[in-house]
């Protein structure tokens, strides 16, 4: 049998109508034999007859209508949410019977499908705001080349605006060779703008899939490096810059205060007695000072980064009072330890001790407290500790970030630096609030390095001996 000759299912609603009739007919077929049968004229027969037939057929369409309206109803509200429209809600619902729960149920599930679809919405706006608002080229081509969607960044990489490129094939747009190759890599491009008989830029491709409607689609994202490249240059040389003239100035600021003293010196009448020594001292560690910060800045500039370190044999006790006497704006005080000679790079540990020096110094000068260095040996290893009495550390995350300082005229350099000097040398820099009162500590440890000899040390002892100056 063809689909021609199949018979026509009924629909639902002629079903229900048709089982209400059924349901009604024994009633009805009753009454009618009753009443014909029975002594009645024949007006009444009719006029009841006509009335029993008219009541079944109402209360059949009657009961059809109450069986397939909240059907439709239901199916009108689903229709609706599936069409994205939240703004109906069904009658009736209530959880006391079957068709109220099912409206109840269809109700209650508006409002999450409302909260989804407005989230979406939500989400599909911002990711569209930061695809126009990232400084990164961003193209997406269906499985034919096909450019379909393209942010702000990309028009000014191919300098064109989006309506002129929407719809153009890869090739046409010259990006056929960003879709061709491996997913990630980074070529020279030619911008636009550029001489097309060279590369006028450096770019980074990184490209992958996904399905939009079922069909495959590439996501092609271009990252332009010859701007982050200058931009990064330009940083680097501001720091190395900022660098040099932190350490220039740590060093110039007690060579200027010590000619100011021996100026003061000089003019004074009459001069005390041991003028002369103290013009001899003060201008050796104008010297000494001047030529270690040479030696430095010759390696920093020739290398371009920190020197690695010349090790030599560095007595701790002269290096430290060394260091000590060219702060001239407090008194620091220096509790001997043992005798101790590292092998280190000298003119390296003067500048790493000279900023702990300075800024603890620089921390207790407001509250008038007191600075001291000392020192021990605890094995192989030399631990060395500027403890002030100042305010203590506020920020404690924040002290070896690169240009970070809570000084209006700092550089944040000084601290980064003495790290790096003192892990050049196999030893570590930490600094810390104090625990038995207030202030700070910075606790220097160094390896000492490879043991001296009798005659070396008494070498050393000796000439240490005539090198330091009253003051030591």
């Amino acid at each position: 049998m063809n689909r021609a000759q199949r018979p026509r299912r009924i629909d639902h609603d002629q079903y229900v109508q048709r089982l209400a009739l059924a349901g009604g007919l024994p009633a009805v077929v009753v009454s009618l034999v009753l009443l014909w049968t029975g002594d009645y004229s024949l007006k009444v027969q009719w006029t009841l007859s006509l009335l029993v037939v008219l009541a079944w057929w109402l209360l059949a369409v009657a009961l059809r209508e109450r069986v397939v309206r909240p059907l439709q109803t239901l199916g009108n509200l689903i229709a609706a949410l599936r069409e994205g429209d939240y703004s109906i809600r069904a009658r009736g619902g209530r959880l006391d019977d079957a068709l109220g729960q099912a409206m109840f149920e269809v109700n209650a599930l508006r409002d999450p499908l409302r909260d989804q679809r407005l989230g979406a919405l939500e989400a599909t706006a911002l990711l569209r705001r930061i695809m126009e608002e990232i400084d990164v080229a961003i193209f997406a081509f269906d499985e034919r080349g096909t450019l379909r969607l393209v942010n702000r960044a990309g028009e000014r990489l191919i300098g064109q605006p989006a309506e002129r490129l929407a719809g153009r094939q890869a090739s046409e747009l010259g990006l056929q060779a960003f879709l061709d190759g491996e997913p990630r890599r980074v070529v020279d491009a030619f911008l636009p703008g550029g001489d097309r008989a060279r590369p006028s830029g450096r770019v980074e491709i990184r490209r992958s899939t996904f399905r939009q409607g079922g069909l495959p689609h590439q996501l092609v994202v271009v990252s332009d490096l010859s701007r982050a490249l200058r931009d990064e240059e330009r940083q680097a040389w501001q720091r190395l810059v900022r660098v040099l003239g932190h350490e220039i100035n740590n060093s110039l600021a007690p060579i200027r205060s010590i000619v100011g003293s021996l100026q003061q010196l000089i003019r004074r009448s009459p001069r005390p007695d041991d003028w002369l020594e103290d013009l001899e001292r003060g201008l050796s560690v104008i010297g000494t000072r001047s030529e270690s910060l040479g030696r430095f800045m010759t390696s920093y500039t020739r290398l371009a980064r920190l020197p690695r370190p010349r090790v030599a044999t560095v007595d701790v006790s002269e290096w430290v009072h060394r260091v000590v006497e060219l702060e001239k704006r407090a008194r620091v005080e220096v509790r001997e330890g043992p005798r101790v000679l590292i092998q280190a790079d000298g003119d390296q540990l003067e500048q790493l001790l000279i900023n702990l020096v300075r800024n603890a110094v620089d921390a207790t000068l407001e509250m008038q407290g007191a600075v001291r260095v000392e020192w021990l040996r605890t094995g192989d290893a030399l631990d060395l500790r500027v403890i002030d009495e100042g305010h203590g550390i506020a920020h404690s995350a924040n002290l070896f970030v690169p240009f970070y300082t809570t000084k209006t005229d700092g550089t944040g350099i000084g601290l980064v630096l003495s790290r790096q000097i003192a892990e050049a040398h196999g030893g570590t820099l930490t600094l810390y609030n104090r625990t038995d009162a207030r202030g700070a500590e910075a606790r220097l440890v160094l390896p000492i390095g490879a043991d001296l000899g009798a005659d070396e040390l008494a070498r050393l002892s000796g000439s240490g001996a005539k090198g330091q100056g009253p003051g030591d």
